[in-house]
Parts: C-alpha cells; sequence; structure tokens
C-alpha cells in the first residue's frame, strides 16, 4: 500500500492518477474541507480524512503503507502567509517524518523546491551539492522548505529511508488563477512585460515519473533536482504568447521598478482585500538568473524529459479543447 499527502494538489494528484494507472494501491489523506479533483472522484483511491499537523491522523493513515510521497505543502509567496507556511510544511513534515518511522515505513518520498537549493556563481548550473545559506532575501517559503528538508535528514539519521526532489518551476493543467498556472494567466490577459532574470521549468508529468522511479529504485538517502529546461523569463513569456496567438512581451521591466510595482500592489491589496498581483519576493526573485542541473537524476534513473515548449503546447491546446 501507498500512502500520499497532498493528493488533492497539483502535483499530489497527477502522482496519484500515475501510481493509479500502474495498477498500485493508493490511499491518501485528506482534510474535510479540501475538495477531490475530478480526474481522482471516480478512482480506486482510498481517502481518509486527516491532516499533516495531526500527528495521530498520520500514523492512523500509515497502518499496512510501505511507502510514503509527501507533496503536502503550504505554497505561497505572500509574506502574510509566513506562519501557516513554517507550521504545515515544517511541523507537518516533521509529523510525518516521526509517524513513518514509528510505523515502520520502507521508504519516504519527500517533495522539497529549488528555493530550499543554494545558489552558485554566474553562469554556472545549480546542483544539489550547493548549499542553502540564510539570508535577508531569503523568503518564508524558502526557509520553510529548507527546514522541512533537515526533518527529513533527522529522520535519515535516526534510520529512515528517504529521498527528497527538489522540482524546478512546475508547468502543467492547473487553474490559470494560481501557483505557476498564473503565468499562462497572465499572458493570456495581454501581458506586455518581462524581467531580466530566468529558471528552470519542468513538466508535473515528469515530476511524477521521476519521483515513482527513484521511489521503485534501490536509492535512499540522496537529494535530486528535477529540472526539465533552464529559460530565461522572456523566453518563457514569448513561448506561451506565440502558443496563445497574443503579442509577444516587449517591455523589460527594471530593478527600480519592480521595487516600486510591489510596494503599490501591497497597498492596493490593502483596500480591496485581494492577493497583490507582485509580492516583494516576487519582484526580488524576477531580475536574478538560476539556472539548474538535472544531471545527477539522470544518472540514476532512466528518463527523457519533455521539453518544456512541449508541454506548453499541450497545455494551451488541451485548454482549447
Amino acid at each position: 500500500m501507498i500512502l500520499i499527502t497532498g493528493a488533492t494538489g497539483f502535483l499530489g494528484s497527477q502522482l496519484a492518477l500515475d501510481l493509479l494507472k500502474q495498477g498500485k494501491s493508493v490511499r491518501a489523506i485528506k482534510r474535510s474541507s479540501a475538495v477531490i479533483p475530478e480526474s481522482l472522484k471516480n478512482s480506486t483511491i482510498e481517502w481518509v480524512e486527516g491532516d499533516v499537523l495531526d500527528y495521530f491522523s498520520i500514523e492512523d493513515a500509515l497502518e499496512g503503507v510501505n511507502y510514503v510521497y509527501h507533496c503536502a505543502a503550504k505554497v505561497a509567496l505572500n509574506p502574510k502567509y509566513k506562519a501557516q507556511m513554517y507550521r504545515t510544511n515544517i511541523e507537518g513534515t516533521a509529523n510525518v517524518v516521526n509517524a513513518c518511522m514509528v510505523k515502520g515505513v520502507k521508504k519516504l518520498m519527500h517533495v522539497s523546491s529549488i528555493a530550499a537549493v543554494g545558489f552558485t556563481k554566474p553562469g554556472e548550473l545549480i546542483t544539489e551539492n550547493n548549499k542553502f545559506e540564510y539570508a535577508p532575501t531569503n523568503s518564508p517559503y524558502a526557509v520553510s522548505k529548507y527546514e522541512s528538508e533537515n526533518e527529513v535528514w533527522r529522520g535519515v539519521a535516526e534510520g529512515l529511508n528517504a529521498i527528497v526532489v527538489n522540482p524546478s518551476i512546475i508547468i502543467g493543467m492547473d487553474d490559470w488563477e494560481r501557483g505557476s498556472g498564473r503565468i499562462f494567466g497572465m499572458v493570456n490577459k495581454g501581458n506586455k512585460f518581462y524581467a531580466d532574470g530566468g529558471c528552470g521549468y519542468v513538466d508535473v508529468r515528469d515530476v511524477s515519473a521521476c519521483m515513482i522511479k527513484l521511489m521503485e529504485s534501490d536509492l535512499k538517502n540522496e537529494r535530486y533536482v528535477i529540472n526539465a529546461d533552464n529559460l530565461s523569463f522572456k523566453e518563457l513569456l514569448s513561448l506561451i504568447a506565440q502558443n496563445l496567438n497574443k503579442p509577444v512581451p516587449s517591455f523589460n521591466v527594471k530593478k527600480w521598478q519592480l521595487a516600486i510595482g510591489w510596494r503599490i500592489a501591497k497597498l492596493i491589496s490593502i483596500f480591496t482585500g485581494k492577493e497583490p498581483a507582485l509580492t516583494k519576493d516576487t519582484a526580488t526573485s524576477a531580475p536574478v538568473t538560476q539556472f539548474y542541473s538535472n544531471k545527477k537524476v539522470l544518472n540514476a534513473i532512466d528518463h527523457r524529459f519533455i521539453p518544456i515548449a512541449q508541454s506548453i503546447n499541450d497545455i494551451v491546446q488541451r485548454c482549447k479543447k
């Protein structure tokens, strides 16, 4: 039996679907308020009510389970969610790790993020060996994901078998008003702006496939960056615009403009009550180029990544249908 936390989320639901297609027996923890995705409503998943912040609900859900995929996390770039991210991502992971050890789980797969990986010199690819360093510019989300990884490594030191994956920015069929899907929504509305930075991107289908292959391998107690392509923000936005038949972004936004922009967006959000379109964290990271190496994971498993250009085309075509 396999247990998934976060199976109602973007990555977790894709993972659950892929495991079911392989004929696996899947159990998933679901909060009472969570909505089961349409793709999983008529599936054979065994849903159990629980929460990563409720240790005993996790321990109960682990009865008869050998393998755990821990996908549940609070993802936000707005600092106002700092306390919630710290509690869900750090305390929640600690609960999962502790319960796995008590119940004798054979292997834990923990979904971290490239936000928890350190930086390198300009022009060099970031790898799993780059160490995270605390700095005032680190977002609360990055700190929460780094600290959640530390809970996994604590479990490893105490005898747990685990794998940590650090996906780059995940794209796929998601709501265009939230998460990475907002990039598509923004371009679809006619966005004309881009910043100088760049990052790594990966299809949600690739992340799921790599996680399953790593879980089913003999590998343990390692971390892997999961990244398909490195693109500048202009390249990414241009690809999306071309597929949506929208104008390619042509106005380069500078650092000082972003600094003003996030402050204005914050002021507007105070009066409207809506989430700001630009936050301090996104404004700080936008002009920065962070490219990632996928060499380690490709040396570990047999996998061929979907090119991001193909992923974008697939997403747009499916939305048109």
